[in-house]
Order: C-alpha cells, then sequence, then structure tokens
C-alpha cells in the first residue's frame, strides 16, 4: 500500500485523532476525551504517532513512559507523570486505534514496529499495557503476556487485562499483521 506512513503526532492531528478515539471507544464507555489523549502525548512526544495515509489519518498510537504494573488513570489527565516517576525503563502503550476504513492491512503492525525501534532507541526494557474488549488475543500473538496479579479499575471495562513484554527482536505474527482491530486502552 503507497502513501502510508508513521509520523510523530502533532498538534493538526488532534480533531482527528480524538474523533477516531471516539468511534472506538465511546461505545464501550472507554472514550477519555481530548484533554486526556492530549496530556499522554505531552508526557512523551516522543513515543506517539499516527498513520497518514493518503494525506488522512488512518491511526494512531500513544505510548508513554510508566513504572511497570501501573497504568494510567483514565478518569484523569496526566500531570508531570515522566518527571514524578523518574527514568523509567517501561514503556506503556496506552491507545492503539486503526481507522475502520483502513483495517486489516497490517498497519498496527507497522505503528508498533516503529514504536519498537523507539523504545530500543529509548533504552526502555518493557512494553505494557491494557488489552480491553477482548483484544489480549491479539496481543499475545505479539509476545505480550497477561499478569493476571495486576488488578484494572472498572473504568478500563471486565475484559481489561494488563499484558506486558520483554523488548526485545520484532516479532512477526502474519496473523496478527491481517487482523481487523487491535486496541489497548
Amino acid at each position: 500500500m503507497t502513501g502510508i506512513r508513521v509520523r510523530p503526532l502533532v498538534e493538526d492531528d488532534w480533531d482527528e485523532v480524538v474523533a477516531l478515539e471516539e468511534r472506538a471507544y465511546a461505545a464501550s464507555g472507554l472514550s477519555e476525551g481530548r484533554e486526556a489523549l492530549r496530556s499522554r502525548h505531552r508526557a512523551s512526544p516522543s513515543t506517539c504517532f499516527v498513520l497518514e495515509c493518503a494525506g488522512r489519518i488512518g491511526g494512531y498510537l500513544l505510548a508513554l513512559p510508566y513504572p511497570l504494573f501501573r497504568y494510567p488513570d483514565l478518569r484523569l489527565a496526566e500531570v508531570d507523570a515522566v518527571r514524578e516517576s523518574g527514568p523509567e525503563s517501561n514503556l506503556h502503550i496506552h491507545d492503539v486505534v486503526i481507522a475502520e476504513r483502513v483495517r486489516g492491512r497490517g498497519l498496527v503492525h507497522q505503528m508498533l514496529r516503529h514504536l519498537e525501534k523507539s523504545g530500543r532507541a529509548g533504552r526502555y526494557q518493557t512494553f505494557s499495557l491494557v488489552a480491553v474488549r477482548g483484544s489480549q488475543v491479539l496481543w499475545a500473538r505479539l509476545g505480550y503476556r497477561v499478569r493476571p496479579e495486576i488488578g484494572l479499575p472498572a473504568s478500563y471495562g471486565v475484559e481489561a487485562v494488563y499484558m506486558t513484554k520483554p523488548l526485545g527482536p520484532v516479532v512477526t505474527d502474519p496473523a496478527f499483521a491481517s487482523s481487523s482491530a487491535a486496541e489497548a486502552g
């Protein structure tokens, strides 16, 4: 597929990012809103990206340094989270959304490879995420392991599970690449 690139999220992207987030999460009560999303980006702009497809936003990924076994509160914006927690070795994938119009083309896999490259450059040792709405099956295919001992608040939904993965070699799974959706809370 031509005309596709992963690039840093910039100010002009927010209307489309917020619209994608609302379409993906509002029906399940997981939508956070513009200010919470922007606060996660402010916490780590170098690990937040958009997927540009033919000049339009086809998806986004928000990741930020977070202590291992902890996760953002969906009800609250980040307030100096990175500075308060100090240098971390864990990068938390907070949100990944691919637009309906471009799903099924392996684009989430492309975004995750880009994040892994950034994670290695930033010397992160692990990735974590909260898989929502049953997406843990997809994340497990990429090497993420469910951590059932980590309890999650109801705000993430009843199916949510905390998952981790050591940052090692890039995992290639054709079944995941062709999946229609992958979302982290």
